[in-house]
């Protein structure tokens, strides 16, 4: 049954900006910086989704979130890998022996236009390739015509077919041109079975931003108070910088709290990130920076 869309809260843009806006300005002192920053690496979800993606890439895509940068001391790998459907057996096979999670797109991903059976039949084939995360994209013009039974069915029927996997239900932020859209869009998303809610595909802009992702964060609350289930969050595309990256945590920590700070209920979806990091942490550890020819380009 869909979720009950009535009584849900409205918010206002300006209120909601400055809310975001007193997260920016929280002091961390270094030793937190430094702890934040392994926080942050540990989330990330490394990802390649273009055209041109081959085996090759692949491959060195997951070597890199193995061995982020082997001449640091003491910090994680990222939280996972996500490739199109048609490479999760080969990252599956090179990430073996690891934890790190392999997240697959799918349902027709970027647009979400196509009919349920190419979906599900995408979805079963990228988790039979061995995927242990789906991220499937709402059908955005059907929410927008106001057909959220629709919506909600869909989500349903592809969280049956992932099986064991999780899925991380992607809404298209950019695309929902309001924030009340975006609450309504993820209290659909996470009665119907979302493991995660996630704003963005990256393909679109505005992608993540920390007033939406706020507004998320708000659902999830709500959500949790009421059925006592904990939904993650991944706010992904135009996070490419650590002080963001660390905005981001200072939000989730004092919105969501610390039962969500870890890679279970919280990712990145950034791949750029990972090498600001990395010469953050190369800065901590050694007093200066490294030039970023250093650091491969994912």
């Amino acid at each position: 049954m869909i979720a009950n869309l009535n009584n849900l809260p409205t918010y206002d843009t300006l209120g909601v900006n400055e809310r975001v806006a007193r997260f920016c300005t929280r002091s961390i002192k270094k030793s937190s910086k430094t702890a934040g920053l392994k926080l942050a690496l540990s989330m990330i979800d490394l990802t390649t989704l273009e055209g041109k993606d081959t085996k090759g890439k692949v491959q060195q895509l997951c070597y890199k979130a193995m061995h982020p940068h082997d001449t640091l001391k003491n910090i994680p790998t990222v939280a996972a890998i996500c490739v199109y459907p048609t490479y999760v057996g080969l990252a599956k096979n090179a990430l073996k022996g690891s934890e790190i999670q392999v997240a697959s797109v799918a349902t027709a991903f970027p647009s979400g236009q196509a009919n349920i059976e190419a979906k599900i039949s995408d979805t079963k084939f990228a988790v039979d390739q061995g995927a242990d995360e789906i991220d499937m994209v709402i059908s955005r013009g059907k929410f927008l015509a106001g057909e959220y039974q629709f919506v909600f069915d869909e989500i349903a029927t592809i969280k049956e077919a992932c099986g064991k996997a999780h899925l991380k239900v992607i809404l298209e932020t950019g695309e929902l041109d309001t924030l009340d859209n975006v609450r309504k869009a993820s209290e659909i998303a996470m009665y119907a079975g979302a493991d995660f809610i996630k704003t963005s595909t990256g393909k679109i802009q505005p992608a993540a931003t920390m007033p939406v992702t706020y507004v998320m964060f708000d659902a999830i609350k709500d959500f949790y108070l009421k059925t006592g289930k904990m939904i993650g969050m991944k706010p992904a595309g135009g996070i490419s910088t650590s002080k963001i990256a660390l905005q981001y945590l200072v939000m989730l920590n004092e919105v969501l709290g610390e039962k969500w700070m870890n890679n279970k209920y919280f990712r990145f979806g950034a791949s750029s990130l990972t090498n600001d990091i990395l010469m953050q942490l190369v800065r901590a550890e050694t007093g200066n920076y490294q030039s970023s020819n250093y650091f491969s380009k994912d």
